[in-house]
């Protein structure tokens, strides 16, 4: 049978296959545009003299840090390329090298740095991630779980983001370097994952607990506390750059079912939350914003309906319901504003950064 279109339908159809091409360019112009206003009021925190974030600490500033590079990649921009360079000089003044008591922390400033390193191509920065992982590496440890990095150079506790950052520091790496080097963190990332994977971590929801029963770490169980946003966010960024060189598609899968759980389980109408608000302290601020950035990054690599939409709702809502003076968003995704510092704006900008990027890549 032969079917004929009209002229006239024709061009409706060109006309709709435009129109929907505006729409979302649009979205992610408006989400770039906001991002933007909100990226110029977290600088207002930003201190030259430390290459800290003035109102948070010093695992915040690593994370508002990657944002700055995250909104720069965006937005293709240079702008900031001073401020990445003067931390890496000023911040050593705190911790020589970025490194310190804990291995989480220094995960986030590894991170920090290679996403500097994507954005200038400075090979200063990922010598620094590769020196801050080697320091991390140290951390790993056989006797107690059977493997597994510390949380703190206590060695008392084996939790779930210490791990996660090593693994995703590991795939990074693996994907930013030569041999004989990259095949050493090729195998990093396949021993961390394999011991993660089996640790007792992920529930039987598809979420992540904070860690291992640190009361008694020889019964290496899980702890059964609190499903943080930001726990079931870095494994999905890890995960993802794992698979770009080990092409398992069972790495895929598993990210999308502990990212699909989150946003089923961690959100209420759609907008995400943790179990900490409205009293979050210092730390908790800047949970969400990295499942946003991460899922962001699994998106780039399996895209979603479900993600992007998750992505919209969540900057939408920050924007319309969140927001304070001076484009300043609060904790509260979902509203109503209640403060504002370097935490909860970088963590809110994940968010926004997120939507414009994922709606672009569509």
């Amino acid at each position: 049978m032969n079917i004929s279109v009209s002229p006239n339908l024709a061009l409706v159809t060109l006309l709709t296959a435009f129109s929907l091409a505006a729409v979302a360019q649009a979205g992610s112009s408006t989400h770039l545009d906001h991002a933007a206003n909100g990226i110029n009021t977290l600088q207002g925190w930003y201190n030259s003299s430390t290459g800290l974030y003035n109102t948070t600490g010093w695992w915040n500033s690593a994370n508002a840090l990657t944002v700055l590079g995250d909104y720069s990649l965006a937005a293709k921009t240079q702008q900031y390329a001073s401020t990445l360079s003067n931390t890496f000089a000023a911040a050593q003044n705190t911790n020589p090298g970025f490194i310190n008591h804990y291995y989480d922390d220094e995960g986030w400033w590894a991170l920090a740095w290679i996403n500097a390193y994507d954005l200038t191509r400075n090979p200063q920065y990922l010598a620094m991630a590769e020196s801050i992982f080697a320091d991390i590496a140290g951390g790993w440890d056989t006797t107690t779980c059977g493997g597994g990095a510390w949380w703190s150079k206590d060695r008392t506790y084996k939790n779930a983001i210490a791990n996660e950052l090593f693994l995703s520091v590991a795939a990074h790496l693996a994907n930013r370097t030569r041999e004989p080097q990259r095949s050493q963190y090729a195998n990093w990332s396949r021993r961390e994952w394999n011991w993660f994977s089996a640790s007792g971590m992920i529930n039987a929801q598809n979420l992540i607990n904070d860690g291992l029963n640190s009361s008694n770490p020889a019964a290496c169980i899980n702890n059964s506390q609190a499903t943080w946003s930001y726990n079931q966010g870095v494994i999905l960024g890890g995960l993802a750059e794992y698979s770009r060189f080990s092409h398992d598609p069972s790495l895929l899968a598993r990210a999308a079912q502990i990212a699909n759980a989150a946003i089923t389980h961690l959100t209420v109408n759609g907008i995400l939350h943790d179990p900490c608000e409205p009293n979050c302290g210092a730390d908790g601020p800047q949970f969400k914003g990295i499942f946003a950035r991460n899922l962001m990054r699994l998106y780039s690599t399996a895209p979603s309906p479900a993600y992007l939409s998750f992505a919209n709702k969540n900057a939408e809502s920050i924007w319309n319901a969140d927001q304070g003076a001076n484009y300043s968003f609060g904790l509260i995704w979902s509203g109503p504003f209640d403060s504002a510092d370097a935490a909860r704006q970088s963590s809110a900008l994940d968010a926004i950064i997120a939507a414009a990027v994922m709606s672009r890549d569509r």
